[in-house]
């Protein structure tokens, strides 16, 4: 019928439409560049420079693993800000002032992620990170301990990315004969949405890091990890933790959650930062849909939180960090009583986004249009259609009874 693929198009070119205005999270591009250990000839270290040039601003973003993994965040109103690294300083026992970003004046807000500590656990009997018994936690990964390969083998500047990849130094039992514990980051130049699962939608405001335990030996049945995440704040600010419900169900179905950590310390220029998730990992590197592990997070926690020793965070934002600055910490454990454990495929993936601005969100799928395409579509059609043929069936009795009237 005409009439029906004319009004589904409708709607469809309507709702497309919508998805075009309200699914672009940002729409500015940047020209991005990445940069291994700026300054220094030598690989026994890892600290990588990302500088994402926009309009009128640059967004510095330094990973490193000196000490804690940690990624430092500083939004400047300059094209030309720049970064200088001290070497001889950061690499001693008192790193304040190491990292700078000049000129000083252009910076409009930093902020710094330290992934701290990584918990292993018997997660037989609950999931609960909080409810477990102390007796069922093995000891802790310190990951300020662990030894680093050099992250200038894994660099792939056509990719933007580059991977971490560590081992505990202290380990006892061989965990980690076969096995690894990563970070890999990838940074953009524009807005899109990933290609490999979880999907995450993205901005150029802001960069991935997905979280990886590879083939480590669990210490026992039912192993569950779970990742310590500590933020550094200007002082006067803070994190506020959000829980939103994505009403976008193509991507990752039967997981809606949509978590972040966004700043309250909001410059006008700059935003607010976020660190934002899916409550959902991955048991294969090759991730289909059923090798999803579900994720739980736990309240932020403020009180008395302190920074791991060694950190490029104390080396930009001073020794007396924790007196000047707003530091809190949050969990997130992986696998529930009713997922498979770790040890059937020893993988764990887990992505998440760190950036300036509003935090991406998602609308509309292609999916969830065409199933409001059928939706309000079709009854706008079959309303046309009826309407219509009443139309044809009050013509022709009208057309009868003058032929009747004229045969009289």
């Amino acid at each position: 019928m005409p009439g029906s693929s004319g009004g589904c198009l409708s709607v469809l070119c309507l709702l497309g439409s919508f998805y075009l205005l309200a699914g672009d999270p940002g729409g500015c591009c940047r020209k991005v560049s990445l940069q291994y250990n700026p300054g220094l000839n030598s690989s026994s270290v890892n600290l990588l420079h990302v500088r994402a040039v926009g309009c009128n601003n640059t967004l510095h973003y330094v990973w490193s693993s000196i000490g804690a993994p940690t990624a430092l965040l500083v939004y400047t109103d300059s094209e030309s800000s720049a970064l200088r690294v001290n070497w001889t300083k950061l690499l001693s026992p008192s790193p304040a002032g190491a990292i700078v970003v000049e000129p000083a004046g252009s910076v409009l807000y930093s902020t710094a992620v330290v992934f701290s500590r990584v918990f292993e656990y018997n997660g037989a009997n609950t999931s609960d990170l909080t409810a477990v018994h102390e007796d069922n936690f093995y000891p802790t990964y310190d990951l300020a301990d662990f030894s680093w390969e050099s992250v200038n083998r894994t660099l792939n500047e056509t990719a933007l990315s580059a991977t971490f990849q560590g081992v505990s130094v202290s380990d006892p039992k061989g965990a980690f004969r076969n096995g690894s514990i990563s970070f890999r980051v990838t940074a953009y130049e524009e807005s899109s949405r990933d290609t490999l699962l979880p999907r995450l939608l993205h901005t150029a405001n802001s960069s991935k890091v997905e979280f990886i335990v590879n083939r480590v030996a669990p210490r026992g049945n039912g192993s569950r990890f779970a990742l310590e995440i500590i933020t550094v704040e200007e002082k006067g600010g803070r994190k506020t933790l959000e829980s939103l419900r994505s009403i976008n169900d193509e991507y990752t179905p039967t997981i809606f959650e949509v978590a972040q950590l966004v700043s309250d310390a909001r410059n006008d220029s700059a935003g607010p930062s976020f660190l934002q998730w899916k409550a959902t990992a991955y048991s294969s590197q090759n991730a289909m849909r059923e090798d999803s592990y579900h994720c739980r997070y736990y309240p932020l926690q403020t009180a008395n939180r302190t920074l791991p020793r060694l950190s490029i965070a104390h080396a930009y934002f001073g020794e007396a960090l924790a007196s000047q600055h707003s530091v809190a910490a949050i969990n997130i454990s992986f696998g529930s009583e009713d997922n498979e454990a770790y040890e059937e495929k020893g993988y764990l993936s887990w992505s998440a986004l760190i950036g300036f601005g509003t935090p991406p969100k998602d609308t509309f799928s292609p999916l969830v249009m065409a199933i409001m395409v059928v939706a309000l579509g079709t009854p706008v059609v079959l309303l046309v259609a009826g309407s219509f043929v009443v139309l044809l069936v009050q013509k022709k009795r009208l057309e009868e009874m003058a032929a009747k009237d004229h045969l009289a």
